[in-house]
């Protein structure tokens, strides 16, 4: 464990950047960044429309693909749904599935301002995409993540992120849409 996470005051999941504060798909050399909230209609939308991009990037091993799940939409949820789902998507980061994982979070997405989906349901979902380690929900339904949101909704808020999705390609903010997305990394690239 690197010395960063040791230090984070919170549980830190397995695959989570050096500051702890976000999960690392990929390992291409050009780090794009999005802050979402599993609440989201427009995380919704940008998972919808970005996917086939990022994850051409990734399969090409040009993009690390960081996520930082926050937990901006929890007051319009009558059960903490964001930090739930948060933590969930930790669970299923420590069980190599994150990115699956997080892609089927916005495919059966909550109505904004509802309790969203039960942890029981959360731990369902993991199963139907092939989740098969047992810690998976047990670590739901302890909620031992259920810490971590806060801590990266804390970090997101000091580093200026207002909103989600919240997107940057090595540090600079871009549009949330492929197109602005692959022509930032190209720039970088050249």
């Amino acid at each position: 464990m690197n010395s960063n996470r040791a230090a984070s005051p919170v549980p830190v999941p397995h695959g989570a950047n050096p500051d702890g504060d976000g999960i690392v798909v990929g390992s291409g050399p050009v780090d794009v960044e999005a802050y979402i909230d599993f609440q989201c209609p427009f995380c919704k939308q940008f998972e919808l429309m970005a996917g086939a991009t990022l994850d051409k990037l990734l399969d090409d091993r040009i993009i690390s693909f960081i996520r930082h799940p926050m937990d901006f939409l929890d007051s319009v949820s009558t059960t903490g749904y964001s930090t739930r789902a948060a933590a969930a998507s930790a669970a299923a980061s420590d069980a190599g599935m994150f990115h699956e994982y997080a892609r089927t979070l916005f495919e059966y997405q909550p109505s904004e301002g509802g309790p969203g989906l039960t942890d029981g349901q959360l731990v369902e979902l993991g199963q139907e995409i092939g989740i098969t380690d047992p810690d998976f929900a047990e670590t739901v339904r302890t909620g031992t993540y259920l810490p971590w949101p806060a801590f990266v909704t804390e970090r997101a808020t000091a580093r200026g992120v207002a909103g989600t999705p919240s997107v940057f390609v090595r540090g600079i903010p871009v549009a949330a849409r492929p197109g602005p997305i692959l022509a930032a990394v190209e720039r970088v690239l050249v």
